[in-house]
């Protein structure tokens, strides 16, 4: 005879579904990294710049849809705004924190030379908009208090988060289902 706790299904949460997800996107940035850095795309500027961002949000957006279709199907079949919007921060906070600790190993221990290279397309950059030397270098001071392993990683989380969940936002919009059952208040 079957009992009542082994009737009931165990429904998934917005922390589980988004921290699975996390995992895949989290993969994701570490491959696209890779993949960029490895075929000399330039990353800071320019087209390769956009184009690595405009593949980026496509992706998380497509994953943020597969985690949210994952939540309705092994949940009770409803999403609220809110929980597609968790589901969103978690899958951020998880692929950030991988993706930024793989950025912050590789930069630290596998290719010092890697700020270097940000240092010197953005000296590039500078002299092609006529900037004078001194100007210059006054940037680069500033610069330089960005352009360590910790403050990449750092900015790297933080940035992560915030524009996941500005994505999971805007996809939450669209997948959304609401349970008519619910009690309005």
């Amino acid at each position: 005879m079957e009992t009542q706790n082994e009737s009931m299904v165990e429904k998934v949460s917005t922390r589980s579904v988004g921290m699975r997800y996390g995992l895949f996107l989290g993969a994701f940035g570490i491959v696209s990294f890779l993949v960029t850095t490895l075929s000399g795309v330039n990353v800071t500027d320019g087209s390769g710049a956009w184009v690595n961002r405009i593949i980026s949000i496509i992706v998380t957006a497509f994953i943020f849809y597969l985690a949210h279709e994952y939540f309705k199907k092994n949940g009770d079949g409803f999403m609220s705004f809110g929980q597609g919007v968790g589901v969103g921060f978690w899958a951020s906070l998880i692929s950030s924190l991988i993706s930024s600790s793989f950025l912050y190993i590789y930069v630290k221990f596998i290719d010092s030379s890697f700020i270097d290279m940000i240092k010197d397309k953005q000296i590039e950059a500078m002299q092609k908009q006529g900037m004078s030397d001194d100007k210059i270098e006054a940037a680069m001071k500033i610069a330089g208090m960005f352009t360590s392993a910790e403050v990449i990683a750092i900015f790297g989380i933080l940035g992560g988060i915030f524009f996941g969940v500005i994505i999971a936002l805007l996809v939450s919009i669209f997948t959304q289902k609401k349970n008519p059952d619910a009690a309005i208040s």
